[in-house]
C-alpha cells in the first residue's frame, strides 16, 4: 500500500479489526520510511455491478461516488466521516443483495435519500435538492413538508 505522504510502498499494519458487521477489514499502517499513519479497508468483490443513468449509458459502479455526495451533502453538519463510510458501505452492501448486475441510478438516489432522512435532516434536504432537480421555492417546500409529516408519524 502506497504511503499518501511520501509515496513510499513499505508499510506495516499497526492495527487490524473487523467493520460493517464483519463485511470488511479496518487496517491502520505506519510508513516505514516517514512514519506516517494511515487507514486502508479491504472488502470482498462480489463482481462487475454497472449503473444505468437516466440517459440510458452504463457505467461502473464507484463506491466513491456514494461517499462523495453524502459528503457533499453532509457540509459543515456534525456527522462523523465513519457515519458517512457506514452509509456508503450499507448502500453498497444493498446494491449487491439485489443480486443484479445492473443497477438504476434513481435505486441508489433513493437509498442515499432514505439513509440521509435518518441521519441528518439538512443533508436530506440538500441531497433531494440536487437528486429531485427542485427548480422553484414551491417543491422545496413541498419536500419539507413531506419530511415533517413523515417524522410526526415516526413519533
Amino acid at each position: 500500500m502506497k504511503c499518501l505522504k511520501c509515496n513510499s510502498l513499505d508499510s506495516k499494519v499497526v492495527d487490524s479489526r473487523s467493520a460493517d458487521d464483519g463485511k470488511s477489514i479496518r487496517r491502520r499502517r505506519e510508513c516505514l520510511v516517514c512514519g506516517y499513519r494511515f487507514t486502508t479497508y479491504e472488502r470482498i468483490e462480489l463482481g462487475p455491478l454497472f449503473v444505468v443513468k437516466r440517459d440510458g449509458s452504463r457505467e461502473k459502479f464507484d463506491r466513491d461516488k456514494i461517499v462523495h455526495g453524502i459528503v457533499r451533502a453532509c457540509e459543515k453538519r456534525p456527522v462523523a466521516m465513519s457515519r458517512i463510510e457506514q452509509v456508503a458501505n450499507e448502500i453498497e452492501f444493498e446494491l449487491w443483495e439485489m443480486s443484479e448486475s445492473e443497477v438504476e441510478t434513481r435505486i441508489i438516489g433513493e437509498k442515499v435519500m432514505e439513509k440521509l432522512r435518518n441521519l441528518d435532516d439538512v443533508a436530506y434536504v440538500r441531497f433531494a435538492s440536487v437528486y429531485k432537480q427542485f427548480t422553484d421555492i414551491d417543491t422545496f417546500i413541498n419536500e419539507l413538508t413531506n419530511m415533517l409529516e413523515g417524522k410526526r408519524r415516526d413519533e
